[in-house]
């Protein structure tokens, strides 16, 4: 509504000067017949006026006043009427500047505050609440005109002084022109004009609008057919200084209000008000749509940041294991070296004494090393691992249990452990040093775990299943927690059982990188009837077919 109503103001005040006259002078040039002389206007339009100096007026649908036609007699006459009323109310006005209203934009409501209201709610008012309270122009303004239109508005060319025409041009003349006011005739009738000042004379020029068609025009306009005219009213008010004067209703008729907004107009409208009514807001169709992705939003977000809880909480427990790994690596070295500088030492001063305290010392010796030397292949292994590349070959597994066991049995053997070995002669491929290097590492472990227990036994069963070789290390230990079983191939993870035994933590892990480098899985499992743990390695059984072919 306002944007239709700053259009008809800029469009009045562009209106030259002499334009409210029959024949006009545009920009200077021959006259000729105003646009304004062309009847009908807009329904709401009563017609277009100038109100002379002395009190009379002009219209441009007249050429002259003394022959004034028949279908023009009654806008001649509401016009009349019209000019009377405006140079009775003249008199009256102290400043012909109409003052603008207290305030330009007004959010009311029944029962709640400023901030809780129906605009407050459900309008956003930072574009409107800078607007101006003009509509129109601010400020007066001076122009040039020429002449010719000065004593087209004037009628008195007889009387213009001659010393202004010279050698056939008309100098030109400045008009104070002033913003567009307002000024309420009676109940239905309102005059909208401008007043111009030339030579000291003053000229109001404007239109007069019929209250009544103009608030229905709005409604019609901007609000009937809208979809907020199904749950909320319009109020159209015309007020004189504080007293409603006119008004027009339309929408659905509100019996218990609960929400309000109002509207005050920019001058020269400022008569004019729009009040929305509502008892209650509807759900928008659209809301359904905005919980959704308000949902789906909150849910990225948590997503988001739980990722970046977990990826956090993730690196701090990795450099965790880092500072236990290299601790427990520095501990593990230091140990047999401090060993074998020891046996060395006891050697040279000669406190063996005889043949066989030597031998001794050498096996201890030959242990030590082995077990140092296991150590730093694991940590080379465990840091070249992605770079690895496995030499896969077809064979069974006897040949690997006979090297595990010669490594190994010395071991087993001083610990007091049982070996058991259940082998299926199947011919299957694989990396033969890996194997030997992830079989060492499981009973290393279960050599380990299992030193404290009643009963010290490691059983290896290996046999196909499926399309798989299925390798598996079985102790007696003391077994592995439940909820560890799936991190104990981690990379440094330590259960909490063997915090107390030696150990860096990347045995399992070394064991899981190497199967899966191998196309295989390893999985872990407390054992159901005795004590201990299961470790399980599967393989993929490639040679399947070609081992059953050649049996």
């Amino acid at each position: 509504m306002e944007g239709f109503l700053a259009e008809l103001v800029v469009k009045e005040e562009s209106r030259a000067v002499d334009e409210y006259n029959y024949y006009y002078n545009p920009k200077g040039l021959s006259s000729v017949i105003s646009p304004l002389s062309k009847l009908p206007y807009p329904y709401y339009i009563i017609g277009y006026l100038q109100n002379n100096p002395d009190g009379s007026f002009e219209t441009p649908v007249l050429e002259k006043r003394q022959n004034i036609p028949p279908n023009l007699a009654s806008l001649i006459t509401k016009l009349t009427d019209v000019n009377n009323s405006f140079n009775s109310k003249r008199a009256s006005i102290i400043h012909e500047n109409i003052e603008a209203p207290s305030q330009s934009y007004t959010v009311a409501s029944k029962e709640v505050k400023k901030d809780e209201s129906f605009g407050g709610k459900f309008l956003d008012f930072s574009r409107s609440q800078k607007q101006k309270v003009y509509l129109g122009q601010e400020e007066k303004r001076v122009e040039e005109i020429p002449a010719s239109q000065a004593l087209n508005l004037s009628k008195q060319e007889q009387n213009y002084p001659q010393n202004e025409i010279i050698k056939g041009e008309i100098y030109h003349n400045q008009a104070e022109i002033t913003p567009m006011q307002s000024l309420i005739i009676n109940n239905s009738e309102i005059f909208i004009f401008r007043r111009i000042m030339i030579a000291n004379k003053i000229y109001r020029q404007g239109f007069v609008i019929n209250a009544k068609a103009f608030l229905n025009n709005l409604a019609n306009l901007y609000f009937n057919g809208q979809p907020m005219a199904n749950f909320t009213g319009l109020k159209l008010n015309i007020s004189d200084r504080g007293y409603e004067i006119s008004s027009f209703f339309s929408g659905v008729q509100i019996k218990n209000l609960n929400f309000s907004l109002k509207r005050v107009f920019g001058r020269p409208f400022s008569f004019l008000s729009a009040t929305l009514l509502c008892e209650d807001i509807p759900k928008s169709s659209g809301r359904k749509t905005l919980n959704i992705m308000m949902i789906i939003l909150n849910a990225i977000i948590f997503i988001g940041m739980f990722t970046i809880y977990k990826s956090a909480k993730t690196v701090m427990d990795l450099s965790n294991k880092k500072a236990s790994f290299v601790s427990s690596v520095t501990h593990e070295l230091k140990t047999p070296l401090t060993n074998i500088r020891m046996y060395i030492e006891m050697l040279e001063q000669g406190i063996a004494g005889n043949i066989e305290r030597e031998a001794e010392y050498f096996h201890i010796l030959e242990n030590e090393t082995s077990r140092l030397s296991r150590l730093i292949n694991n940590v080379l292994e465990f840091s070249k691992i992605e770079q690895k590349r496995f030499d896969i070959k077809e064979g069974t597994f006897d040949d690997v249990i006979k090297d595990v066991y010669e490594i190994m049995g010395k071991s087993l053997r001083k610990e007091g452990f049982i070996f058991k070995i259940n082998l299926d002669s199947h011919r299957f491929s694989y990396d033969r040093e890996v194997m030997i290097q992830v079989m060492i590492n499981l009973i290393e472990n279960s050599i380990k775990f299992g030193t404290d227990g009643n009963l010290k036994e490691i059983v290896v069963n290996i046999r196909p299943y499926k399309k798989w070789i299925k390798i598996s290390v079985s102790d007696t230990g003391q077994g592995i927690p439940a909820k560890e079983l799936t991190k104990i191939f981690n990379d440094f993870y330590r259960a909490e059982n063997a915090k107390n035994k030696r150990g860096t933590g990347i045995g399992l892990a070394l064991v899981k990188k190497l199967i899966i480098g191998m196309g295989g899985r390893v999985y872990a499992k407390n054992n159901e009837k005795t004590p201990g743990c299961t470790i399980t390695l599967m393989l993929p059984n490639i040679s399947q077919t070609h081992y059953r072919q050649e049996v």
